[in-house]
């Protein structure tokens, strides 16, 4: 039931968006999305284990790889991760780049929460900040970043072209967006049985470990309403960035994109 990027603006148009399979107004979206990461903010790495298999590690590593953030840098690098609440990407960066210094960005204050605590335990609270702001309208001057990116967040944004928008306002020229998310299995078989993993096991665990079925059904169909590579590679560069690219993982189960603000 996967619905094409273009009929998903025509239904924004419209003020209508997709909650998982459910058709809600534009500005209810939101504030559901909202619940669902306040119920799943102290599991949300489990969240991620068990919609992945455990891959999501491995992919938020080939993403910070891909970003390529100098190992040492005399005037600072700067990123911002957008709805990266836990802090899975920010740490990733700031432990690979000594001179890096992030900004976490979400929306939801229980995201922030753990990954501030995170932070502390980690010995990176200096170089790892949270802000509590809204991807369609960050919180940030023209030109701050050196790179913007969001893991797993993309998909849950009511106003998607908006909030791409926003990331190419507040990188630098020459800065670098860089997105993972899951995408569109390109794999023949794999398809089928990636479908009957996320509709039948994956809800039933999240019922069973975390006893919350319907988030974990929601998380399954919001990936599946989400454009595929190509789709979501031309949305990129409609926000204005340039040499948008993409790398599958996992046969397409997941996509790192990248885009450029020249």
């Amino acid at each position: 039931m996967a619905v094409s990027s273009t009929g998903a603006a025509s239904r924004q148009r419209e003020g209508r968006a997709w909650f998982g399979f459910r058709e809600v107004g534009l500005d209810e979206k939101q504030g559901m999305v909202d619940r669902v990461f306040h119920q799943v903010a102290t599991r949300y790495d489990l969240m991620n284990d068990l919609m992945s298999g455990g891959m999501h590690r491995l992919w938020k590593d080939a993403m910070v790889a891909w970003l390529g953030a100098p190992r040492r840098s005399a005037h600072g690098y700067s990123v911002l991760d957008v709805a990266g609440g836990t802090g899975d990407i920010a740490f990733r960066i700031a432990s690979r780049s000594e001179g890096a210094n992030v900004i976490v960005a979400d929306i939801n204050g229980e995201m922030l929460k753990v990954g501030r605590e995170r932070a502390v335990r980690k010995g990176l609270a200096d170089r790892v900040t949270f802000a509590e702001c809204n991807a369609e309208k960050l919180a940030f001057p023209d030109n701050r970043f050196d790179a913007v990116t969001i893991a797993f967040g993309i998909r849950n944004v009511p106003r998607i072209p908006l909030a791409l928008s926003e990331a190419f306002r507040v990188l630098k020229p020459g800065g670098r967006f860089l997105c993972l998310e899951f995408s569109t299995v390109d794999v023949a078989g794999l398809d089928r049985l990636y479908d009957l993993f996320s509709f039948n096991v994956i809800p039933a665990l999240g019922e069973m470990v975390a006893g919350d079925r319907d988030s974990y059904s929601y998380l399954v169909e919001s990936i599946r309403q989400f454009p595929n590579q190509a789709r979501f590679a031309a949305m990129i560069a409609d926000a204005g960035f340039s040499r948008v690219d993409y790398r599958n993982l996992s046969g397409g189960i997941a996509a790192i994109h990248s885009g450029w603000k020249l």
